[in-house]
């Protein structure tokens, strides 16, 4: 039976750029997000490349909901091999750590922190008991780099990547991998990435700008991690892995 990726916040951008590259290498796909509309398209271009790919419409801040999600992966798929968790959209902006309020991380904690612990759970133990499975979560930079005006998603963004390290740590020698992809760039064809694009339109031209990778330049680096699993976290752009900034 042929391996299965599940994809958690399947987009037209970093998504199904997984989906694409590590349905090349004979992956079935599960895509999860909360638009059916978007799913059902993904779907159909990655059946027209040849991968076969289903769609799962949820919503990953209710995270009470993941065991009945995975479980519906499973039964569709009969199994879940590796996970890539990336569910950032153009509604997860950033908030200035002085006007930070505890409301505004409550409603960023479930989709960053609660749901990909979850996901850990539903998932661990087919995992532990075939000695193999990888959980690779994706990051933006502000959660290993802190900046002024930059704040909001950091924090519990940072949260989930201790987590990771500490996941990461716990399961050596099983079989098990967890990574992490820490981006520091915009994304292309992303729905945030387009947002990005838009608002940067609207700013002086001498403002901060960051740069913009293609996603199937990132999916490479998962594929990369997948099949090494020599890491616990990559960098891109590589320059600010810090061993390399120091």
């Amino acid at each position: 039976m042929s391996k299965v990726i599940a994809v958690f916040g399947a987009g037209t951008g970093l998504g199904v750029s997984v989906a694409r590259r590590f349905g090349r290498e004979g992956f079935r796909v599960a895509l999860v997000a909360r638009r059916k509309d978007r799913l059902d398209a993904l779907v159909e271009q990655l059946a027209g490349e040849g991968i076969e790919a289903a769609a799962f419409p949820a919503d990953l801040a209710q995270s009470a909901a993941v065991p009945a999600l995975v479980e519906a992966i499973r039964d569709r798929f009969g199994r879940i091999d590796v996970v890539e968790y990336g569910p950032i959209g153009a509604d997860q902006g950033f908030t200035p750590a002085a006007e930070l309020d505890a409301a505004t991380l409550e409603g960023l904690i479930p989709l960053l922190l609660l749901t990909p612990v979850e996901v850990v759970r539903a998932v661990l133990p087919e995992w532990t008991g075939r000695g193999d499975g990888a959980f690779l979560l994706t990051q933006g930079y502000s959660a290993a780099q802190p900046f002024p005006h930059l704040s909001g998603v950091g924090p519990v963004m940072s949260a989930a990547r201790n987590y990771l390290y500490s996941l990461n740590a716990e399961l050596a020698g099983t079989g098990v991998y967890a990574g992490t992809l820490t981006i520091g760039a915009s994304i292309a064809r992303s729905e945030m990435g387009e947002a990005a694009a838009a608002q940067a339109e609207t700013e002086p031209a001498d403002g901060a700008r960051f740069p913009v990778v293609d996603p199937d330049e990132l999916a490479e680096h998962y594929w990369d991690m997948y099949v090494r699993r020599d890491r616990v976290e990559q960098f891109h752009p590589e320059s600010l892995t810090p061993q390399a900034a120091a």
